[in-house]
């Protein structure tokens, strides 16, 4: 599948499962992780990068060719996610930016508004933003229309690896809206990524269920595969659904009655 690559910010993606790198034990963990699941773009919080450390400065293993999105987590109001993302173009992190703000500390959910007034603000300033959202169709839309390079609502909340929960809401925005949709935060199985990608979604990021698996990298892999499989299924166009028995071979024309 390789042909069918994810053109996004000015890079061409083969692999549309992106990964992030929070919950893992060691940053080599987090490599090996990334290197199974043949990542081409991994999120980081900026709080955890270091790059005045002397030694095991997160960014230095990120495998070659692998995109760093820094992600604006901790920001609770829009000037807070702009600032994170300047301080991380500055210290040479790219301009690549998935926009996280949430202000609610119990189901962290992200504040749709803040989260606009930020993409805004980013867009115009020539970064390459990705603004993470409660599924919302007014809101995805004023994101598209601002220059968001995709609009990643969330499947189920941040951790909870519940799957595609708010698949209804997610496949309306697919088809109304013209930048790449994202699914991210609540996946658990590879067969959540895969209902994901079989709907039409441009990719899936992944990281709780990931990191806090018996087995991280088998399980990247196993992530990874599905992605492909359900892409596949729906480039190939899924079968219709429908409500009565379809016999797959002919009941008739072999026997005849009285035989």
């Amino acid at each position: 599948m390789k042909e069918d690559r994810l053109e996004i910010g000015g890079a061409k993606i083969n692999c549309r499962l992106f990964v992030g790198t929070g919950k893992f034990p060691s940053h080599q963990l987090m490599q090996d992780v990334l290197l199974a699941a043949e990542a081409d773009v991994t999120t980081v919080a900026l709080r955890r990068v270091d790059s005045g450390a002397k030694a095991d400065n997160i960014l230095d293993y990120i495998p070659s060719g692998c995109k760093v999105m820094i992600n604006t987590s901790g920001a609770r109001t829009a000037d807070e996610a702009v600032r994170i993302a300047r301080l991380a173009r500055a210290a040479g992190a790219g301009n690549w930016i998935k926009i996280e703000v949430i202000a609610d500390n119990r189901y962290l959910l992200p504040d749709n508004l803040e989260t606009l007034k930020a993409t805004e603000t980013l867009v115009k300033e020539g970064f390459v933003v990705f603004p993470y959202m409660s599924p919302d169709l007014s809101v995805a839309r004023r994101l598209a229309e601002c220059g968001a390079a995709a609009v990643m609502p969330l499947g189920a909340p941040i951790g909870s690896n519940r799957g595609l929960k708010t698949k209804e809401l997610v496949t309306i925005m697919i088809r109304e809206i013209k930048a790449p949709i994202i699914v991210d935060a609540g996946l658990g199985k590879p067969s959540d990524a895969c209902e994901c990608m079989e709907i039409g979604c441009a990719a899936v990021l992944v990281n709780t269920a990931i990191a806090v698996s018996l087995n991280p990298i088998d399980y990247a892999r196993a992530f990874s595969q599905a992605v492909q499989a359900g892409r596949l299924a729906y480039l190939s166009g899924l079968a219709e659904s429908v409500d009565e028995a379809r016999a797959s071979s002919p009941l008739t024309g072999f026997l005849r009655n009285g035989d």
